[in-house]
């Protein structure tokens, strides 16, 4: 008798990447269009990349602070329309105007009804080039992120986050992970007004649209809405990353908690880098998801860690390797030293070819999910222009991916995955981890936020 199982059918060859049909154009105010068509859905996805980094280490924290406080504040007014105004003149036509930020840029999406493209565009012309930042509501604005921002400063995962950072880049700006809250209060309208004239500018920035549309036609909406956007300065984009040399492994105290929080970071290869391929999937057979190595250790062999991961993260100026795993504080030596374990296991013995194939069709499958959608498309697109990278490098790196051997997976451990070339940082309470720590090596204790979790 056949068991469930053997109705299965084997798993079959991963799609290839579809082909695009994109049209590009530079406007004359140095704004870079990218449109791609896709029929069906009557709905376009609209993501506006607008450079926003900052210029040195000196200026991160300032600016940091004010970006937070500018990305909210923009919506809410013009000479023209109040906050509610905007708002209905695009959920008019299907859509909700949305503000993000990152150390790299500021981001404008929002998805649209087709018939609605031109006046969305509109809409944001309006904003980009007569933004009023209103005194009352600002300050109420500010007053909102700052308790976010103090909030989320207190929580462990955000504390891990950017003591890494801070302890991987240093003096560079990409160390400024979050602002301080009294930072986000002493920001005032005048300043918000200063920064987007000087920084919110068309040249350098990227509009990206996918959906039912005619490309000629939504060029020239896009011309029409826009062409009007100018600014005198120019992009700016963050200073090359150092390659700072890993240092002791850096214990946050943070007395009381019932959890410690393990962080681990290094360089990795960027988009453009040959190497990222094999260190993608590297990076998936080590912990990149439910059937990795780490997963299997950590989690299903020894109950350490509910969800441990590791990743490969991008910025414009530094890609990192990284790994994560939150795990009970009685157990914090024994996880971290585990995971180095499973590190050095990567660099040392090779992966077995089912283990390759398995995360090559994960990594391809989720390539595919993530860009099936009008909005993942536009999200992917919107990134890869940061990069300076066209839409043709996805298929040129599915099909990079496809090539990736056994041998070459184990050098791309050995370079990027070996435990001595990373950084790492464990939020948790000193008290009852810090004599365990040390015999795994060196270690420095800093001081960090109380946990209100209970004893």
């Amino acid at each position: 008798m056949s068991s469930g199982l053997d109705l299965v059918p084997p798993l079959g060859e991963p799609r290839p990447q579809p082909e695009l049909a994109v049209t590009e154009q530079t406007l004359p105010n140095g704004l870079r269009l990218v449109v791609v068509p896709r029929p069906g859905v009557p709905l376009v996805e609209l993501r506006l990349r607008v450079p926003f980094a900052a210029a040195t280490a000196r200026t991160a924290a300032q600016h940091a602070a004010r970006t937070a406080v500018l990305s909210g504040a923009v919506l809410l007014g013009t000479s023209a329309h109040d906050a509610t105004g905007i708002a209905e003149l695009v959920q008019a036509h299907g859509g909700e105007l949305a503000v993000s930020t990152d150390p790299d840029r500021l981001l404008f999406s929002t998805t649209l009804l087709v018939e609605g493209l031109a006046p969305v565009l509109g809409v944001l012309a309006e904003v980009l080039t007569d933004a009023a930042y209103p005194a009352d509501r600002v300050a109420a604005e500010r007053a909102r992120v700052a308790e976010r921002i103090a909030i989320a400063r207190s929580q462990p995962g955000v504390i891990a986050r950017t003591a890494l950072a801070a302890r991987r880049y240093g003096a560079h700006p990409y160390a400024e992970q979050l602002p301080a809250p009294e930072l986000v209060a002493a920001v005032r309208s005048q300043a918000l007004r200063r920064l987007h004239r000087e920084r919110v500018l068309p040249a350098g920035s990227t509009l990206v649209l996918v959906g039912d549309l005619d490309p000629a036609a939504a060029v020239d909406a896009a011309a029409t809405a826009l062409g009007g956007w100018t600014g005198e300065g120019t992009a700016v984009a963050a200073p090359p990353a150092p390659e700072s040399a890993p240092r002791p492994l850096q214990l946050v105290d943070r007395p009381g908690a019932v959890q410690s929080n393990l962080r681990l970071g290094g360089p990795a290869p960027s988009r453009t880098d040959p190497d990222l391929p094999a260190v993608r999937l590297a990076t998936m057979v080590y912990g990149g998801y439910f059937s990795s190595r780490l997963v299997e250790n950590i989690r299903e062999r020894r109950g350490y860690s509910y969800s441990p991961r590791s990743s490969v993260d991008h910025l414009a100026a530094a890609s990192s390797f990284l790994v994560e795993a939150d795990v009970a504080t009685e157990v914090t030596a024994p996880a971290l030293l585990e995971t180095w374990y499973e590190l050095g296991r990567m660099a040392l013995t090779p992966v077995t070819a089912d283990e390759l194939d398995a995360a090559r069709r994960y990594v391809l499958g989720s390539m595919a999910l993530s860009t099936a959608t009008h909005a993942g498309l536009a999200s992917t697109l919107s990134a890869l222009a940061g990069s300076g990278l066209p839409p043709e490098w996805l298929a040129e790196h599915q099909q990079a991916l496809a090539r990736v051997t056994v041998d070459e997976v184990q050098e791309a451990a050995r370079r990027y995955l070996r435990p001595t070339g990373l950084t790492a940082v464990v939020v948790g309470d000193a008290a009852r981890v810090a004599d365990e720590l040390p015999v795994l090596g060196p270690v420095e204790v800093t001081a960090g936020a109380a946990s209100p979790d209970p004893a």
